[in-house]
Parts: structure tokens; sequence; C-alpha cells
């Protein structure tokens, strides 16, 4: 059992307060979290995450996604370390991103070109502007509630955001295809593109994969007016589908956006795209000082290798599969209601009837405390490095959370 004493996290905190306003930001700020939750981290391992103060935890947030092979992954490490001796950020990209842009294209079923960038807010900002070059339109249809990024067009906390940077997108219902059609027909001739996520991972609800009526319906809309499809795949990407997250629906887009699993926790991030779209994704500019680094595309060129190499997908479903039977055998068990929704190796744990998310917030505390590292309102994250016996460990821990919350709030 973990103790609620985190002496050396709590240090680092008040230091972080005198020099980082707010002490820490975005979603990496554990303030958003229930008191309890370390902030500051020593090191990590395969699944297996521990904090400053010495508390070993397996981790289902994997970094918010990153890390699809797990921390530390031998076969990543050797190919950026080889990278990194010969150069990583240079005057000019190394071969080593003409080389993932060939794997891209021979592996995403859309893609006849790729474009790479640092984080999933630069990928998803291109892919609008690429939508906009290449039709000369301006609207933005965008589902209600999705996350797609932190710059001022698309952030859900529009603090210092204008109205203006976002007077170009138009809203719709995610798997509603009357709400899509509704939205289309409202800015009609003016339409740029159709942002949808992989499927509905909103924060703090429940889960929703893509119907194939929704996916099919967003395609015709867009073969129609002429508009660019554009797939944030940027937290599903390779985890779902290899060759696209959409291809579970059998749908493809004109523009995708990845980052998340592309490189095992190296930053990086990629657009893929149709030849429909070429000459628009020529003639944009855009650029980073650091978005050729080298270290980081031979870390994703390995990434993609053993994707491909081990069928990391299905041994990512199977032991999120494991997790969702034993959580809920568990809730059965203690007399409780739970909702998991999400694909089993991105699951979604809710209970219901909590408004409040009092008991989400008691149970993943309590599950902490015995050593699990889950989250009370966003969508978890299976890796490869997660072992059966990480699973079973994990549920000892969630057994005594459930029983907490049990013994706080009754059966249901």
């Amino acid at each position: 059992m973990i103790s609620n004493s985190l002496p050396l996290d709590a240090a680092l905190r008040t230091r972080a307060q005198r020099v980082i306003p707010g002490g820490m930001y975005g979603h990496l700020n554990v303030a958003r979290l229930p008191p309890g939750y370390p902030q500051f981290f020593a090191r990590a391992e395969g699944a297996t995450l521990w904090d400053v103060d010495g508390n070993a935890y397996v981790d289902f947030m994997c970094a918010y996604g990153p890390m699809v092979l797990g921390y530390g992954n031998r076969e990543v490490e050797e190919a950026a370390a080889a990278q990194r001796a010969l150069g990583d950020v240079l005057t000019g990209p190394s071969e080593r991103l003409v080389e993932l842009a060939e794997k891209l294209v021979g592996l995403v079923s859309h893609a006849d070109w790729a474009l790479f960038q640092r984080n999933g807010t630069d990928a998803t900002t291109l892919c609008v502007v690429i939508a906009r070059a290449s039709t000369g339109k301006r609207k933005i249809l965008v589902a209600r509630g999705a996350y797609h990024g932190s710059a001022p067009w698309c952030t859900p906390h529009p603090t210092g955001t204008t109205a203006e940077d976002r007077i170009h997108l138009v809203h719709y219902d995610y798997n509603d295809v009357a709400s899509l059609v509704a939205a289309a027909q409202s800015v009609e001739g003016d339409i740029a593109g159709v942002v949808a996520s992989a499927f509905k991972h909103d924060y703090g609800k429940d889960q929703e994969l893509p119907t194939p009526a929704f996916a099919a319906a967003v395609r015709r809309l867009c073969d129609e007016s002429g508009a660019a499809l554009i797939l944030d795949d940027v937290r599903a990407g390779f985890r779902l589908h290899l060759g696209g997250s959409w291809e579970t629906v059998g749908v493809r887009p004109d523009l995708a956006a990845y980052s998340k699993a592309i490189a095992n926790g190296y930053t990086l991030a990629a657009v893929t795209g149709s030849d429909k779209f070429r000459d628009a994704a020529a003639s944009v500019f855009m650029t980073g000082s650091f978005w050729c680094g080298a270290a980081s595309m031979a870390a994703a060129l390995k990434t993609l290798e053993i994707f491909e190499r081990d069928d990391s997908i299905s041994r990512m479903a199977a032991l999120g599969q494991r997790l969702r039977d034993g959580l809920a055998a568990q809730a059965e068990a203690h007399g409780q209601v739970l909702k998991q929704t999400g694909p089993a190796q991105m699951p979604t744990i809710l209970f219901a009837d909590d408004p409040q998310v009092e008991k989400g917030r008691l149970f993943t505390v309590e599950a902490l405390r015995g050593g699990a590292w889950l989250h009370p309102q966003h969508n978890m994250f299976l890796s490869t490095a997660h072992t059966e016996a990480d699973i079973d460990r994990a549920l000892q821990a969630t057994d005594g959370a459930m029983a907490a919350v049990r013994k706080s709030f009754g059966r249901d």
C-alpha cells in the first residue's frame, strides 16, 4: 500500500510554484485529479512508473498515450541512440525523413504522402490549413465536445483566445448523421473540411466507436462538397488499425493527423494525405526548428516495424479485455454498476449514477494507493509492455478500491 505522504513531491511542487505559473500547466497538471496523485516522477520501465518518493505504479495512462510499446523499449531506444550518435536536429533533415514518409505511405491505407511535425496540435492544425488551401473555403465542421488540440482554433479552454479564432467552426454531434447534415446545410458552399476523431473519446463521457452509417455519411458529404475528410488519429492512431483507425468502418479520410503512439515517447507527429491534397500541402508554409529531429524519426521507424512484426494491436486489445473482464467481475461482486466503454486497449471507466464523479474519484485514489495508476475521467491506454501479471496486480488494487466505493456509497 502506497502512503498518502509524498514529501519529495510536495517539496517540488513548492519550488515549482515559485518559477512556473500555477506550478504546472495543461493536462499533466494533477490539480485536475483527486488529492493524492503525485505530480513528479523519477523513472519508468515497461508498464511501471515510479514517483520521486519511490512509489511504483502499474501505469494505465502510458504518458497519456505515447508509450505504446512501454517505457524504455530496448529496440526503440537503440535505434534512437544510434541516430543521435550521427546527429539529431541538423541544419536540414536526415535520410530518416524520406524513409519514414515512405514507411507511412506504405502502411497507411489512404496515404500518398506524409509531412512531419512535433505534436498533435501541430498536425490537426496543419490538416485544417491544407483543407482551406485546397478548397478555398473557410468552414470546418467539428463534433461538439471533441478535443483536437490546444491551438486557439480548437482549445477547449479558450481563455486568452478570441471569438474570431473559432468563428469558422460549425458543430455537429458525433455519430448523429442528421446533425452532420444540418451543420453542413447551414454553411453550404463554404465547407473546407470535416474533422472527426477516430472514435468519440470526449473527456468524462461514455466513449462511442464510429458507426458505419456515420462514417459513410461524412465521406459522402465531403465527396459531394469537395471538402476534406480529416481524421484526427492523434490519440488512437496505430492502436486500432495500422492502416488508419477508420479502416475498421470501411472509410478512408483525405487527411489524417497522427502523434501519440507513432514513436513510442519520442516527440513526433505526422500528417498523411491523398494525392488530391498534395499540391495544397506543398503550397502552405509550415516549419519548426525541431520538426525534422532524426532521432525521433528513427524511433518511429523502429516502432512501426515492431507494430507490424508483433501484431501489437491484438496484444493490447487482449490485455485490455483482461482488465475489463476483471473490473466487471469486481463491480458485480461489490454491487456497483460500471460503464466501461471504448476499445479495450483504450478504456474509459465510469460509474453509473455518478454525475459529480465522486465514486470515480474515490475509486481511482484507492487504486492508486494500491499501486494502479488509473484516471477517473480520461480514457486510458494499454501498451504491449503490460503483462498479464501487471493486469492481475492492478486488479488486486482495484478490488480494494471497489470495496471502498461500496463502503462509502453502498450497493447500487
